[in-house]
């Protein structure tokens, strides 16, 4: 038992680490905790323990039902043609790419191929949504088109693995039916019974929704499929309750951050072997200049069509070249199924790793927008520099 208490010092002490150098050069904590796990797997082999995939899957559900959460559906309305052009080439675009480079290029087999073109075309939720938190730019109109395009482009990379390599029987019809199920009723209903439920010290909403989340991560998982991917769904189905009552969020974004989503980017860095890195660092550097590029060859032009400014475009498609949790999914499924060997998984799944980092710190370093607050933010932020003394 003490081994185990000590071992979960070790991984908290990981994330505090992170948490202070994060603090002290202005990047995102995601991005640091990612670096730290790499240098610690490598360096005293941290163990990933079945408590430590529990909590870490936990984190990435928890954290993609939050970004769900930010889509206002007025923003998508609004903002719907850019949203939606954008969050389709983002998968489009490097989804080719990857693909023709993989099978004509290095002469990986088709299947092989496919796996790499879709782990390398998505957009990662869990790293855009954590930055848009600790920036605040989840309050602007900037940052509510980017998470409405980042589902857009997650879900062409589910919809792509589930057509692609998917096992249509029953029990993906029964979890399909169900989930469509929650969605309507959470939809209608939720509102009403978080209204009556009310704050609480026993925390019975944050209990029903964990409760929703795991049931239907258990069914995907039974399903053939993966947790995480009806997490944003329900997200969005509560989307309206959770903006009506900014409380509720905040209080399970403390959870998420404090606790769980630490385990899950220090385990994403942890999964980086440093020999197969190095023996393959020419082949992980060409796909991540393919995704990234083909991002930019795609979405960039889309920016400027859609009117935002220069710094808004690059910011925009910067944060749409960033990958690592339907990427690294992506990969592992693939390996899980002998579709693709341990070294091809090792070069694909430290490119979407690499996704996670570089694109995301060059955007914070050089190219953040002038923040801009949604009205209601505005007022509120007045409001709250009104009643100082």
């Amino acid at each position: 038992m003490a081994s185990v208490w000590l071992h979960s010092a070790l991984w908290l002490g990981l994330a505090l680490l992170a948490s202070l150098i994060s603090i002290r050069i202005a990047v995102s904590v995601a991005l640091i905790e990612i670096v730290v796990g790499a240098v610690a797997g490598n360096l005293v082999a941290l163990q990933i323990t079945d408590w430590v995939n529990f909590l870490a899957g936990f984190g990435a559900i928890l954290l993609t039902f939050l970004a769900g959460t930010e889509i206002d559906p007025r923003i998508v309305r609004k903002h719907f043609w850019s949203s939606m052009t954008i969050g389709v080439m983002g998968f489009v675009a490097p989804y080719l790419g990857v693909l023709a480079y993989a099978h004509w290029g290095i002469g990986w087999h088709w299947p092989q191929a496919q796996i790499a073109g879709i782990a390398l075309s998505t957009t990662s939720v869990a790293v855009v949504y954590a930055v848009m938190i600790e920036t605040g730019f989840n309050r602007t109109e900037i940052g509510k088109i980017i998470l409405a395009a980042c589902f857009i482009n997650d879900l062409g990379t589910v919809l792509a693995l589930g057509i692609v390599f998917a096992h249509y029987d029953r029990r993906l019809l029964l979890f399909g039916a169900v989930t469509a199920a929650v969605l309507i009723i959470l939809a209608r209903y939720a509102p009403w019974m978080f209204r009556h439920l009310g704050a609480r010290v026993s925390e019975p909403q944050t209990k029903f929704v964990a409760l929703i989340l795991l049931g239907l991560g258990g069914l995907a998982s039974i399903a053939g499929s993966e947790a995480v991917l009806p997490a944003y769904l329900v997200g969005m189905a509560l989307a309206p309750t959770f903006l009506s009552e900014p409380e509720l969020p905040h209080r399970m974004r403390i959870i998420a951050f404090s606790i769980l989503t630490p385990f899950y980017f220090l385990k994403a860095g942890a999964l980086v072997e440093a020999h197969a890195v190095s023996a393959a660092c020419g082949l992980i550097a060409i796909f991540l200049a393919i995704k990234m590029a083909t991002k930019f060859l795609g979405i960039l032009p889309l920016t400027v069509y859609h009117e935002f400014d220069s710094r808004e475009g690059m910011y925009t498609t910067l944060l749409m070249s960033t990958g690592l949790t339907f990427g690294s999914i992506s990969a592992l499924f693939g390996l899980s199924n002998g579709i693709i060997n341990q070294g091809q998984y090792t070069i694909l799944v430290t490119a979407v790793i690499g996704s996670a980092v570089v694109p995301t710190l060059i955007a914070q370093r050089w190219f953040q927008p002038k923040f801009k607050p949604l009205p209601a933010a505005a007022a509120e932020a007045e409001a709250v520099a009104g009643e100082e003394p």
